[in-house]
């Protein structure tokens, strides 16, 4: 029996990537997409041949085994609960989970009583080098853990990313939550502070396109993260995600997208890298699948992952605007 999957929107550009990887997996279909957009729901409906329902109520009415998120921010935690007081089986939402804690927490408590799994879309979790730095940092290969610089810089996406009240803010919710992630699964304890900066030097808007935080955790190690929209257009990537790890015996790099072919086209006037090896954003749609389908997929985020990494997020605004250190506590996390 073939699982069908419905997506809510195509604002976010990663919609594109899961949806290719849904129709490539075998006993999957793409059961329909909804839009609040109708010209984009019905253009992504015909590109991955399938159908545009005009609402979710009527989407979700095709009994769906499993819902992605790929709205506007803001819209994740309406769009959620829709899906998990419908009943699917799994919820796959793009990051961050929410523009507020407020509506993280809501959205983990609606999905725990309705029995509905829910998943935080964080693929840098399946990068073969994350992997392979995470394995060296857990087996001691450079000692004791004592700080990690990040970084997470990008060209800036425009559209609705820099309507604060579509996005919930600037470059720093939109990359924070990448690498505050990868960092919990290397050191496996909370961020007990944050402490932030931010700019708009680039495009000089009222959005940051600049951010750099210094987050402090449980277990005394600092960590440095660069969250920026600083590549220019004619960057031949999107952006990149590298973590440097510094232990009492050694240092430990990885630049995630460092693996590439450079290529130059004419007909484009442009040169640009084109990426090999694995397809991160596969990955994680294949463990989606499998927990849709009962299947055990503990490297999937959830959840409480997401409301996790929005926290820091979050903190380091009121430290940006209050221009000192803010504490996270326990009580405020979950």
């Amino acid at each position: 029996m073939s699982l069908k999957i419905g997506i809510f929107s195509f604002a976010h550009m990663h919609a594109y990537s899961y949806a290719s990887a849904i129709i490539n997996s075998p006993g999957v279909t793409i059961a329909g997409i909804t839009d609040t957009d109708a010209m984009r729901g019905n253009k992504a409906a015909d590109e991955f041949e399938t159908q545009y329902f005009s609402s979710e109520r009527e989407l979700l009415e095709e009994d769906l085994d499993g819902v992605i998120v790929t709205s506007e921010n803001v819209h994740h935690r309406s769009l959620v609960e829709q899906a998990a007081n419908a009943g699917v089986k799994a919820i796959l939402c793009e990051k961050p989970i929410a523009t507020s804690l407020e509506d993280a927490k809501s959205m983990i408590k609606c999905c725990e009583k309705q029995g509905v799994k829910l998943y935080i879309a964080f693929p840098c979790r399946y990068s073969p080098a994350f992997r392979s730095l995470k394995r060296t940092i857990h087996n001691g290969a450079i000692g004791e853990v004592l700080a990690i610089r990040g970084t997470n810089r990008g060209k800036v996406p425009g559209g609705w990313f820099v309507d604060r009240r579509l996005s919930g803010g600037g470059a720093i919710i939109d990359h924070t939550v990448h690498v505050a992630d990868l960092n919990y699964l290397l050191l496996g304890c909370e961020a007990t502070e944050v402490y932030a900066e931010s700019g708009n030097g680039f495009y000089h808007d009222t959005w940051e396109d600049t951010g750099v935080l210094t987050i402090s955790y449980e277990n005394g190690v600092v960590s440095t993260l660069d969250t920026s929209w600083s590549k220019p257009n004619c960057y031949p990537a999107w952006g990149d995600v590298t973590l440097q790890v510094v232990g009492s015996q050694g240092i430990s790099e990885m630049d995630m997208f460092a693996e590439h072919m450079n290529c130059y086209r004419d007909n484009e006037g442009r040169a640009y890298w084109l990426p090999l090896g694995v397809d991160i954003d596969e990955c994680l749609i294949a463990d989606y699948i499998r927990a849709v389908g009962g299947q055990d997929a503990p490297d999937l985020a959830t959840g409480i992952d997401g409301l996790r990494t929005l926290n820091i997020a979050l903190s380091a605004y009121k430290s940006v605007d209050d221009g000192r250190p803010v504490p996270i506590h326990p009580g405020r996390r979950f």
